[in-house]
């Protein structure tokens, strides 16, 4: 989001429309846009939701380093398409909305800012009303500074190329549509991944033949938001859930990782623009299902749960977005390195253990003289008719995202993690006390305790905002 003037052009957009509604012209008449000569309406057309979607493949080549792991790796060819996809959402007397979702692992505050402004310049929506969200696949070049390796500069300037093209592309198809909306179930690709093991640890990577529980919940929603013309033929279809984005239909390879090889198949069957939403998937991955059997169910839910859509009227299309403050966790260094060292000296072993160890030091070293500070983050919400869609800025947690649904005053709560920004994993206070590789200090996570639990009181009161 824009830094500096985000407020003052929100208002600004803010006070435009409120204007333009009073005056009795459209929100496109009040920036001066060229408009069709006027025709008589029919009242209900006046008001009618009108959607545009539209997708930009991301070029990438084997140069560039693959994110997603501790130490960078190069891939040999791709399979399917990395993307930037836009859906946009427009009501007469009310600004567009914009959803934006990337086939990349995460997506920081400072490559987004210009992005946030691009948009606003080129298609008049307001950075308040523009969700862009990173699927999180573990199978394209790195964006963001994170473990052994930094960001690939030439990708980057793609990413930040690509997003503004597809809402504007987007912007150009809006056409009458209608809002259908239902929730599916999947419970069997993920399962919660920190685990309790035998001697106390969480478990991460390695053997886990001394498995006692798990430690916290998984989330088998599949919301499924659907936009077909009035002839009723698709226009773009949005899909959630929540599991880590790993693993492709083949290895070594960039990809969209199985929920974004999903949506483009039935992309492929159905037409218009598919896409996918990753959910507060934090603690939540696929260990014991195969990515190609992982794909055929999310692919098979999803259609079966799109067929089963209902018509839902949109009265309302609103938008929030409000900063958020945290502070950098304070941690201590014997005991950080004690709790790395070990984990990785009997689960992983070998040179492997000492290589991860030294990737934490060195990111303990560049956070040690942050202990303390704050920084700002953004929070949103959208509202969707009588759904709402809620964009956090990092890994939340499945509890955080399952306690944000419960709390909602809407009946149907979408989270969407990696939203807007990326400040690492975001625990619970159970995961904070716990530990584990989640929870170990790096740039992978670096929030304070009881981050989570405050942002999810913020998620639910601008939710209330929107309800009211």
């Amino acid at each position: 989001m824009p830094r500096g003037r985000t407020w003052l052009s929100l208002w600004s957009w803010v006070g435009l429309a409120g204007l333009a509604a009073s005056v009795g012209v459209g929100w496109p008449e009040a920036f001066g846009a060229e408009t069709a000569p006027e025709t008589k309406t029919p009242p209900a057309a006046q008001n009618e939701l009108r959607v545009g979607a539209a997708a930009v493949e991301l070029q990438a080549d084997d140069n560039m380093p693959i994110a997603g792991s501790i130490h960078a790796w190069y891939a040999k060819g791709q399979e399917g398409k990395l993307r930037a996809l836009a859906v946009v959402l427009q009501k007469a007397d009310q600004p567009p909305v914009a959803i934006v979702a990337c086939d990349i692992l995460i997506m920081a505050q400072d490559l987004l800012s210009p992005v946030f402004d691009q948009i606003e310049r080129r298609c008049k929506i307001p950075a308040s009303h523009v969700l862009v969200h990173a699927t999180h696949t573990h199978h394209a070049p790195s964006t963001c500074r994170v473990h052994a390796y930094g960001p690939d500069e030439r990708f980057c300037r793609e990413v930040q190329k690509a997003i503004p093209e597809a809402v504007a592309a987007a912007q150009a198809r809006l056409a009458p549509s209608r809002f259908f909306y239902a929730k599916g179930e999947e419970k069997t690709i993920g399962q919660n991944s920190r685990l309790l093991l035998q001697d106390g640890a969480i478990f991460w990577i390695g053997p886990r033949n001394d498995v006692v529980r798990p430690t916290g919940p998984v989330d088998p929603d599949v919301p499924v938001l659907v936009f077909r013309s009035p002839e009723d033929k698709l226009q773009a279809m949005l899909f959630g859930h929540s599991a880590h984005t790993i693993g492709g239909l083949k290895g070594g390879v960039r990809s969209p990782a199985f929920y974004g090889l999903a949506a483009q198949s039935l992309e492929e069957q159905y037409g218009g623009i598919v896409g996918f939403l990753e959910g507060a998937s934090g603690s939540t991955h696929r260990l014991d299902v195969s990515a190609a059997d992982a794909y055929k169910r999310i692919r098979q839910v999803v259609e079966q749960t799109m067929q089963s859509a209902k018509p839902t009227p949109v009265d309302k299309l609103a938008a929030l977005k409000k900063p958020f403050t945290f502070r950098y966790r304070r941690f201590d260094e014997s005991a950080e390195e004690k709790a790395v060292t070990e984990y990785c000296q009997k689960r992983v072993g070998g040179q492997r253990a000492e290589s991860i160890a030294a990737v934490f030091r060195q990111m303990r070293k560049e956070l040690a003289p942050l202990q303390g500070k704050e920084k700002t983050t953004w929070l949103q919400v959208l509202r969707i008719g009588p759904v709402a869609v809620v964009g956090v800025p990092g890994e939340m947690f499945t509890a955080l995202g399952v306690e944000i649904k419960r709390r909602s005053p809407f009946k149907e709560t979408v989270v969407v993690e990696l939203a807007n920004d990326w400040i690492g994993y975001i625990p619970d206070a159970e995961g904070h006390r716990l530990g584990g590789y989640q929870v170990w200090t790096g740039l992978h996570s670096y929030v304070e305790p009881g981050t989570g639990e405050r942002m999810v009181d913020q998620a639910v009161e601008m939710l209330r905002s929107l309800a009211d």
